[in-house]
């Protein structure tokens, strides 16, 4: 797997910053000298002005937008790194991560040695790579002082997981046996924590002053976020976003346009808003199944195995209530779907656990979800994200919109229907519905200059202002609330007959605005399309 364009920028950056701090010996010079030499003042209206969060330790950000591969930039960033900054150590990377879904997926990818994240350590580091988990660190499994000399550490870590002070009894802060051998080994009791035993998990990483990836960062700009990188003993920092924080120190942007350039993204996004909850149904069910269709014609030129998903999202309450889910996944069932192309993903109930959605042999075509699938979910077969909720109420599209940007493979398909994605909704008020799918754009990353509004049947769309370009993922609640009762009684009917027609019916709404798609500019336009208003962001 080869790094995208951008994605080569993005390390060279990363290098030149480098050579500029071994150079000045200074982390804000070097940031100061870094902008001014390509044109851009800090401070007084320009680039802002450095934060010293951690002094004396380089701390920088690269910005990209949801689906721009923000982990395997990060897995090619540090030889570079390491090359650069001579250590006085063992090489050793703490890899921090905002859930545990996303510290499942990061871990499975990095052990994995057919995966292209690790093939890439394994390339720069002549394959003398060992991935630990914060229990295989504290069981001492393959982790030894001799192991550690010879290799490249990787400590895929969660924030929760450190980020509580030491006095709460995490494990990671405790007396512990199984590393005995590295109090032996450190000769330099000055850089251990005070009041924490010196055979303690987070002595032996801060004693390693380990480079320090941190993904989702803007999720760890916290006074205890910030205690948490200090208690790392870090040698550099480099945060991962689509969504910086001010007082993140950023030295490369990403643009959304490269990344529908790459084909990283499925763009443009399509938006319908349809009369009612049964419409929702009909038309997700009869849209993925065209897709599917296009996708298997596709199959036999590319041989690239996809499977549409639609993502069926319904309406937050304040409670939760497993039936429910079960009465919407029976209402799929009695319209005709397979019970086994169905899961249910909610705070309570994970139907997707250890399950290969990309898998040829996977059956899941639906999933039956809330705000469940958060940032980190990765699942470029997901294509359609149905919201289900009464028309006057809404659903909050924006903090699971980026589940459906990213393209599969990371290559364009011939048939442009697979090259988009789509939102389907049921609202009387359409325009609260695009704020909400604009607001999910931010989310992901993408900003003001990646589109724009007109319309000539309702108010025109304000375009977020420049001061809200970026803004901040919505907190999702802690509980999984109830999904609404879906009348049934003609659904059945509806899905055959949507199914049938797909190959015909679909095809004319999904291909009619193609030749928009293709002029060169950054919009969004509305449509007259079988009563209802469609919207496409270019």
């Amino acid at each position: 797997m080869e790094l995208k364009s951008y994605q080569k920028e993005v390390i060279a950056d990363l290098a030149h910053y480098l050579e500029l701090v071994v150079k000045l010996q200074s982390p804000a010079k070097a940031y100061q000298t870094f902008w001014n030499e390509k044109n851009v003042v800090v401070g007084l209206g320009g680039m802002p002005d450095y934060v010293n969060v951690l002094p004396g330790v380089p701390h920088i950000c690269a910005k990209a937008p949801t689906g721009g591969g923000k982990t395997y930039i990060a897995a090619s960033s540090l030889r570079t790194i390491f090359d650069a900054m001579p250590q006085r150590r063992a090489k050793a990377a703490v890899w921090l991560v905002p859930s545990e879904a996303i510290l499942a997926q990061t871990r499975k990818a990095l052990e994995n040695p057919d995966h292209p994240y690790r093939q890439r350590l394994d390339v720069d580091f002549g394959g003398r790579v060992q991935v630990y988990s914060k229990e295989q660190a504290l069981l001492g499994q393959n982790f030894t002082p001799s192991a550690i000399m010879e290799q490249l550490s990787v400590f895929i870590l969660s924030y929760d997981s450190f980020r509580t002070s030491k006095k709460d009894g995490r494990k990671a802060y405790q007396q512990n046996g199984y590393l005995a051998e590295f109090a032996k080994w450190m000769d330099d009791p000055s850089v251990l924590l005070a009041d924490t035993d010196e055979t303690a998990l987070i002595q032996v990483i801060r004693y390693l002053n380990p480079v320090v990836i941190v993904d989702e960062s803007h999720h760890a700009t916290s006074d205890l976020s910030v205690e948490m990188l200090q208690n790392f003993n870090p040698s550099f920092v480099f945060d991962l976003t689509a969504t910086p924080k001010k007082k993140s120190n950023v030295i490369s942007f990403v643009d959304a346009a490269r990344l529908k350039k790459a084909n990283m993204v499925k763009l443009p996004v399509i938006v319908y808003n349809r009369k009612s909850q049964a419409d929702v149904y009909g038309d997700a069910i009869a849209i993925r199944a065209k897709l599917e269709a296009q996708a298997k014609q596709e199959q036999k030129t590319s041989g690239r195995y996809i499977r549409p998903i639609v993502l069926f999202q319904a309406q937050p309450r304040n409670h939760a209530d497993s039936t429910t889910y079960e009465k919407i996944k029976k209402t799929l069932v009695d319209g005709g779907i397979p019970e086994q192309e169905i899961a249910i993903k909610t705070g309570d109930k994970d139907e997707l656990k250890n399950i290969d959605l990309l898998s040829p042999n996977c059956p899941i075509r639906y999933i039956i979800t809330v705000n469940a699938l958060k940032e980190g979910w990765d699942c470029p077969f997901a294509y359609v994200l149905a919201t289900v909720a009464n028309r006057t109420s809404t659903v909050d599209v924006e903090q699971i919109l980026g589940r459906v940007l990213r393209l599969p493979y990371a290559q364009k398909n011939s048939s442009e229907v697979l090259n988009l994605s789509y939102v389907i909704t049921s609202s009387a008020d359409f325009h609260q519905t695009l704020e909400k799918v604009v607001t999910g754009l931010n989310s992901a990353g993408f900003s003001n200059r990646d589109y724009r509004a007109q319309d000539v049947d309702v108010p025109v769309a304000a375009a977020p202002s420049p001061e809200a370009e970026q803004l901040p993922i919505v907190p999702l609640p802690s509980d999984e609330p109830d999904l609404p009762e879906v009348d049934s009684t003609d659904l059945k009917a509806r899905l055959d007959a949507a199914t049938q027609e797909a190959e015909q019916s679909v095809q004319k709404e999904l291909c009619s605005p193609i030749p928009c798609w293709h002029r060169r500019c950054n919009r969004i336009k509305y449509m007259r399309m079988r009563s209802t208003r469609q919207i496409i962001l270019l």
